[in-house]
């Protein structure tokens, strides 16, 4: 899995598909969902495979993964079942724990105003901002609060390249600057957020994450004009899954 925070309702997972221990990667593949291990699957849906990072970027354990939005009616747990399609049959058995709802800020709720840090803040000193080996600069003109400010549309990524956990931090700034470049003529604003104190994961985690209730990283936000959360992503996606959502309230 390399999603972890759902609620009753619509969500987007994500996953990888093992066997044999090599990963099994096809275009698309069937999920079956279930409310029990031996229910009847309530829903049938497909995934698609979603190529993580830019050529040349950073790189992650995986270089694709597997994305699906499915219903989930109660919070507990519900289980599903992924089929690549074609080739050799393989089914893979997987359990998405709901709580009553999200931990960070869900579809439809509010954005959160934080003072996230920009060049103007930190006197143009990117070190202070980005732990990525080429960051890149346009991805610290705003904050978070002077977007909602504005009323402007917003991406925000939540990331620690150097630090982060699953390897998928780098990847994911790099599809939020590589996406950024596709809407430089929109009032669309691009933002990246570290995740730890002073860059220093002896630190804990810093106040923004603190105050958007995160407990994973990456995490990525697409806001609308109004200052609601118009998707989230959490882990990694692709260019074409971040591109299709900016579109939406570009």
């Amino acid at each position: 899995m390399g999603t972890s925070d759902f609620a009753p309702g619509k969500n987007r997972i994500s996953f990888l598909v093992v066997s044999k221990n090599d990963l099994v990667e096809r275009p698309t593949a069937t999920v079956w969902v279930a409310s029990g291990l031996r229910a009847k699957p309530y829903e049938k849906t497909t995934a698609t495979l979603e190529k993580i990072g830019v050529p040349g970027g950073e790189t992650a354990s995986a270089g694709n993964i597997y994305v699906a939005n499915v219903i989930v009616k109660r919070a507990g747990k519900t289980w599903f079942v992924a089929q690549p399609d074609g080739g050799t049959r393989v089914q893979a058995l997987g359990t998405i724990v709901a709580g009553k709802r999200s931990t960070a800020p869900n579809v439809g709720d509010r954005a959160i105003s934080t003072a996230t840090p920009t060049l103007r803040s930190t006197g143009g000193d990117l070190k202070r901002l980005s732990t990525a080996r080429h960051p890149d600069r346009s991805l610290y003109r705003t904050s978070v609060a002077e977007a909602l400010a504005a009323h402007r549309p917003f991406v925000v990524t939540f990331a620690t390249p150097e630090f982060c956990q699953t390897r998928t931090c780098g990847p994911v700034v790099d599809v939020v600057s590589a996406v950024r470049k596709r809407f430089a003529s929109s009032d669309v604003r691009f933002i990246h957020a570290e995740v730890y104190k002073d860059n220093d994961p002896a630190k804990a985690v810093n106040q923004w994450l603190t105050d958007w209730h995160l407990q994973t990283e990456p995490f990525t936000f697409v806001v609308d004009r109004r200052g609601r959360v118009s998707a989230k992503l959490e882990g990694a996606f692709s260019v074409r899954e971040l591109a299709a959502a900016v579109k939406r309230v570009a």
